[in-house]
């Protein structure tokens, strides 16, 4: 394009959705010569008002572009058109890895080079174990990754031994393991009512029932356990009591007390899932230390460090039932990976981990005040120290059409069905903050969606 000339599409189908006419347009442009790599393109609200259409419009459409690798989003030159796809595989590649993982909820990327440069270097530094790390070894973890992570779960306040300690290919298969010893098929597991969807599945795989407990803004109501319990309808509770997935809610220390002791008074066992434990730099004492002869701890790495890690340390609450699970996760995994776990074990050993939890906080932290900053007030709480937030939606809106609404944006949004164990889900949903997304694209998102909230769906006309 000559320069001082602003792209306009030509719209060859008036037929589609105006977003994805754009779209086809631009594809169109670069395949003739009319878009060469590098072209800027007018801003959205600029290619609104020459299209006169509304800008929410323009972002999704650039947002579809996105998707099909066709622009991407630059500090200073604000979005530009990429090299073509079929001339950049090793990039397309890359782009549809970023894109696979987004209704995944994944920390923020590292940013600082240096800090990539020493995780790069820690790949490096492992590969003199190499031979050794190619070998079959014990079910749980080696000595080692044990001492590592006894070392690691202490900056969370928590102590254990390596002899109740289990090594497990992330949390997913812990809880697996650990569901699948202590409860029979047909059994009753209570829960908070919006729940980490993961459990859900593993229920079903396990032929157990769920039961959602009743809720206020401290977590759920100890009161019902006890009802529940008082029956010998339930005998084990899972929770997600810091920085829930996906509320963000965090119980406090007075309800956390008061839910051991309803545990303790009935024999209830505890299924903690600290995933998020990690994040809040001043977290409460996590259950397994208020109650560790009833609690089954699991701390996974994927939301702390990096997903692609597939680790998690599990506490058992004595010797036996950790032999009994041991044999669970050795039936379903053989072990988790010697190389990850001695690359775990090296972050840790190093400092390097308590340097990618800073970032990953330090970058949350930044994205949650682009949140404050963009979205209406009143959706969301950002008080929690998560990488994630739970909208409720504006009149309007329904969770099915925002959903839809935000395919082809940097920040992945999951609706309420996937978490509520009631008929009815609230009209709200999970957006994550970090993954593969820059903070600008992540801007770029909060944007787009604050946008739409002012445009609810009857004031928005596709056409052009």
């Amino acid at each position: 394009m000559e320069v001082g000339t602003v792209w306009k599409p030509v719209i060859s189908d008036h037929r589609k959705p105006a977003y994805l006419a754009i779209a086809d347009a631009l594809a169109g442009d670069l395949k003739t010569g009319r878009l060469r790599p590098g072209d800027a393109l007018p801003t959205q609200r600029a290619l609104a008002e020459i299209l006169g259409i509304n800008v929410t419009t323009v972002a999704r459409a650039y947002g579809e572009a996105a998707r099909r690798g066709l622009v991407e989003a630059t500090v200073g030159r604000g979005t530009v058109v990429r090299t073509p796809a079929e001339e950049d595989g090793a990039s397309l590649r890359g782009r549809h890895r970023e894109l696979t993982d987004r209704t995944m909820n994944l920390p923020p990327e590292p940013v600082d080079a240096g800090l990539r440069a020493r995780m790069r270097g820690s790949f490096e530094e492992i590969g003199g174990e190499i031979v050794s790390l190619m070998r079959y070894q014990s079910v749980g973890g080696s000595a080692a990754d044990k001492a590592a992570a006894l070392r690691w779960l202490s900056r969370r306040g928590i102590e254990s031994s390596a002899e109740t300690l289990l090594i497990a290919p992330g949390t997913h298969s812990a809880l697996l393991a650990v569901l699948g010893e202590i409860a029979r098929p047909g059994e009753t597991v209570a829960c908070e009512t919006i729940t980490y969807p993961g459990i859900r599945a593993i229920a079903e795989q396990l032929g157990l029932r769920l039961a959602g407990l009743e809720e206020d803004r401290d977590g759920i109501d100890p009161a019902a356990l006890a009802r529940l319990a008082r029956t010998g309808a339930v005998r084990t509770l899972y929770l997600n009591p810091t920085v829930r997935n996906p509320t963000t809610d965090t119980m406090p220390m007075q309800r956390r007390a008061e839910v051991v002791e309803v545990a303790r008074r009935y024999g209830v066992r505890i299924v903690e899932d600290d995933a998020y434990g990690f994040l809040p730099t001043d977290a409460p004492t996590a259950l397994a230390m208020l109650a560790p002869e009833l609690t089954f701890h699991v701390s996974g790495l994927a939301k702390s460090l990096g997903a692609g890690l597939r680790l998690a340390y599990l506490i058992c609450p004595e010797q036996r039932m950790t032999r009994n699970v041991a044999g669970r996760l050795k039936t379903a995994a053989v072990m988790a990976s010697p190389v990850t776990s001695a690359l775990a074990s090296r972050w840790i050993d190093t400092g390097l981990a308590d340097d990618i939890l800073s970032a990953v906080r330090a970058e949350s932290a930044a994205r949650r005040r682009i949140a404050a900053d963009v979205l209406p007030a009143g959706l969301t709480r950002l008080d929690a120290e998560s990488f994630h937030l739970w909208v409720r939606l504006p009149a309007g809106w329904t969770r099915a059409r925002i959903v839809d609404w935000m395919r082809g944006q940097s920040l992945g949004a999951v609706a309420s069905d996937v978490f509520a164990l009631s008929e009815a889900p609230p009209e709200a949903f999970r957006l994550c903050l970090g993954g593969a997304a820059s903070r600008l694209e992540a801007r770029r998102s909060l944007e787009f969606l604050a946008d739409a909230f002012e445009h609810p769906p009857s004031r928005i006309h596709d056409g052009l």
